[in-house]
């Protein structure tokens, strides 16, 4: 994939990382965008993906350098290879989440068999997360920037959004859809 200066920017910047670069540059919905104009209509889509899923990671509180490698509770984890299935408790609650986007050991197992995944690197965490905001039904509503409807849909996906109701520190719907927007998100108009 070749970067243009600004994708270079915003990586070396941290708000994105090449893995998530290289994902919204493959084929997320069976199509490819080589135009990467905010004034296209073929890169709205990518640029809204994009700001979800860093949404997801602010949400989640695993933004940063250090995302693709954190622990439940805000441990790091080395290998790469596969998810690491470390039970966490904090706060009293005991969680395998691991990666940028918190996913579950149990999760992450359905969703590598399903794609199929070969490790748990920043690509296949991307991409997993890509099929979970499937799975809840809403991609096409980020897509086209029904993020209420989006963030709706995926609240019992990732406890941290409001309304998940799981007992854990949920954010702000207007929070998110400032993160949301700041990353590039459009929203849909009314």
């Amino acid at each position: 994939m070749k970067w243009n200066s600004k994708q270079k920017a915003i990586a070396v910047a941290g708000l994105v990382t090449p893995a998530l670069l290289i994902l919204i540059g493959s084929r997320i919905t069976g199509k490819r965008s080589h135009d990467n104009s905010n004034n296209s209509s073929t890169y709205k889509p990518y640029q809204n993906l994009k700001a979800f899923l860093l949404m997801i990671q602010y949400s989640e509180g695993t933004i940063g350098m250090n995302a693709y490698r954190m622990l439940f509770g805000g441990q790091l984890f080395g290998d790469m290879r596969w998810h690491p299935n470390i039970a966490i408790t904090k706060s009293g609650i005991t969680s395998t989440a691991a990666g940028a986007y918190q996913i579950l050991y149990r999760t992450w197992m359905s969703v590598q068999q399903t794609l199929p995944l070969p490790d748990f690197s920043p690509v296949s965490q991307d991409r997993a997360a890509v099929e979970l905001i499937r799975r809840r039904g809403a991609l096409e509503d980020v897509l086209a920037g029904r993020f209420a409807t989006a963030v709706y849909k995926c609240r019992k996906e990732w406890a941290s959004l409001p309304g998940a109701g799981y007992g854990q520190g949920e954010r702000s719907y207007a929070s998110l859809e400032s993160m949301y927007q700041k990353a590039g998100g459009y929203l849909m108009a009314a």
